[in-house]
């Protein structure tokens, strides 16, 4: 663990092995995370604190009115003056009165903040997610983000609906019993500070233990969530090569592991619970013993004993409170120290300080010296490419020739690690977001369509479009047949991942959102290879539109589509091995002249 990257990415999901000073660091970021979201509530919570108080008041108040009415009430009945003990019964009605309409303003007021934080928090994550690189979600799986935004969410919702309003009135009744068993009799109360030595050590042998057992418990329930959504998000592979028993072995140890890691928790919770009741009883022992002794000797009155007594009472019980709420405390810890770790990831690709903008892009492309790779390895060495305005290339070569990772830097997904690739003369990285996407777009192979209509699949390259926009668009690419045969036609619901359509039907849905959207550059990446032969050949139609003036890339292995590039650029390593344009290289004795008789042979 060398830089802060490096122990902010391990700590989402190995925080058990941290060193102690990591954990510290964990935690302030915690800590960071958590103020950040209260501080918009200052008021509010304000208020909350001054109605917890006024009820912590009134429910102090009835122990000590107990102890009057035995000491100056119940005497006064001697005299037949019932006065004294109906100003206390009054004032016991009263306080008990306060106290639950108090109560119910406080958890009515506490549950409205609580839930905006969760929903100022769900809000940050998610849209914090979506901002970060290609990198991370390669790096950090939909199962974990899902995790994040359900599980540990969740474990925070817990914490505030369940247990945050008895952890601060137990807090509270704690500090402000104490000052009232000094104020009520200082030989009492040095008697039950005698328990606190005990105490203290049992306190902090739980809370090192709770602390490092719930943050097994909620890396145990990420794993079990990221495992059950890769099944399902895999579920066709998993049933064609008959994974199910081997995807049931391994849910069934996360499984277990889960089932273990909240059994160890609860095991610390059934010792500390008795334990904290075993002492307060011991205090309450000793107390009735010696303020026994101390009334009997004239030195103590029973009515201030039996306050005592009642708020001893009091003061164990909410250890006890205090002790059931820090599972849910210790759980939210451990949920908002994920949470927090995802909400400081940085993005590779950061938007520009001081950005250039580029509102009205030619579509100049150029890789300058141009460095790249994954991980440990170079896919690109070095590569110089200039692409005019208008022309379209074609990217030929095997596959690991770096045809995509040229069209992922230039749709911005990564960085390169040296080197330049510009827009219009532009650094990339010097263009705001909004400029680049507007001018480049990426049509892949494997194109998403999210649920909703086919109308609206389409509108997603431009927001905002009409439908008579939407309709031209799939008319341009010859789209509109099929989609007019559909039961609702452009308004036929896609489902999920748009698995009622095609293949090709999809990939033509995708052509038509890129048609709309107008970008000055567009790149193809393979996006012809899942079509069928008439589909293809609609799309080989409509492509000679859609790539007209405006600069193109197209990555294909169907040399058919390649047939209407202006140029073509064969690939191998990462290097330019072959430029010119298709009928000069066919008419040579290159590598794509050998490709293209391969190809020819194929069709025969």
């Amino acid at each position: 663990m060398t830089t802060g990257q490096d122990w902010r990415g391990v700590a989402a999901e190995e925080v058990d092995e941290l060193p102690e000073r990591v954990g510290i660091l964990l935690r302030a970021r915690s800590r960071r995370l958590l103020r950040s979201l209260l501080r918009p509530y200052k008021r509010g919570l304000w208020v909350a604190a001054a109605l917890v108080l006024a009820q912590n008041a009134a429910t102090m108040a009835g122990p000590w009115l107990i102890g009057v009415g035995i000491d100056t009430g119940i005497p006064a009945l001697v005299d037949g003056d019932w006065t004294p003990l109906l100003l206390v019964v009054g004032a016991l009605l009263s306080c008990a009165a306060a106290d639950g309409v108090l109560r119910t303003v406080f958890l009515i007021r506490a549950g409205r903040i609580g839930q905006a934080v969760l929903l100022d928090l769900r809000r940050r994550v998610f849209d914090h997610v979506q901002r970060l690189s290609p990198a991370f979600h390669e790096r950090y799986t939909s199962g974990k983000v899902i995790a994040r935004l359900t599980s540990d969410v969740d474990a925070l919702n817990d914490l505030l609906d369940e247990g945050l309003d008895g952890l601060v009135t137990a807090l509270l009744s704690v500090v402000s019993i104490g000052v009232v068993l000094v104020l009520l009799d200082l030989p009492l109360a040095l008697v039950v500070l005698a328990t606190f030595g005990p105490l203290w050590l049992l306190a902090r042998w739980f809370r090192r233990r709770s602390y490092a057992a719930y943050r097994r418990t909620r890396e145990a329930n990420s794993s079990l969530i990221v495992q059950f959504v890769e099944s399902l998000a895999g579920i066709r592979a998993v049933q064609a090569f008959r994974r199910e028993p081997r995807n049931a072995a391994i849910f069934a140890e996360l499984n277990q592991d889960v089932r273990q890691a909240n059994a160890t928790s609860f095991r610390l919770l059934a010792l500390f619970v008795p334990g904290v009741a075993i002492l307060g009883t011991l205090a309450t022992v000793i107390v009735l013993f010696y303020g026994g002794h101390r009334v009997l000797d004239g030195d103590l009155k029973v009515g201030v004993l039996t306050a005592f007594l009642l708020y001893l009472r009091r003061f164990f019980d909410p250890l006890q409170d205090i002790a059931m709420f820090y599972n849910s405390f210790q759980s939210a810890s451990a949920a908002l120290e994920k949470l927090s770790g995802v909400l400081e990831e940085r993005s590779e690709l950061a938007e520009p300080a001081d950005p250039t903008p580029l509102p009205a892009a030619r579509g100049d492309v150029a890789f300058r010296a141009v460095r790249f790779g994954y991980r440990d390895s170079v896919v690109l060495p070095r590569l110089d490419l200039a692409v005019p305005a208008g022309q379209t290339v074609a990217l030929v070569g095997a596959t690991g020739a770096g045809k995509t990772t040229i069209a992922r830097l230039l749709a911005r997904f990564y960085d390169p690690r040296s080197g330049q690739v510009t827009l219009d003369g532009v650094d990339l990285r010097q263009l705001p977001d909004a400029d680049l996407r507007r001018a480049v777009v990426l049509v892949t192979q494997e194109n998403f369509l999210f649920s909703g209509s086919v109308a609206d699949n389409i509108a997603f390259g431009r927001p905002g479009a009409s439908r008579a926009e939407v309709v031209a668009a799939a008319r341009a690419i010859g789209a509109d047949e099929f989609i007019q045969a559909l039961p609702e036609g452009y308004d036929t619901d896609v489902r999920k991942r748009g698995g009622r359509l095609s293949a090709g039907q999809r990939q033509l849905v995708a052509f038509a959102r890129a048609f709309l959207a107008d970008p000055a550059v567009l790149i193809l990446d393979e996006a012809t290879s899942s079509l069928d032969v008439p589909s293809e050949r609609l799309v080989q139609r409509a492509l000679r539109t859609i790539l007209a003036e405006r600069t193109s890339l197209i990555i294909a292995h169907r040399l058919s589509t390649v047939e209407i590039a202006d140029r073509v650029l064969v690939l191998e390593a990462g290097r330019i091995v072959e430029d010119g344009t298709p009928a000069e290289l066919v008419g040579g004795e290159g590598r794509f002249a050998g490709l293209h008789r391969a190809w020819r042979d194929s069709l025969v």
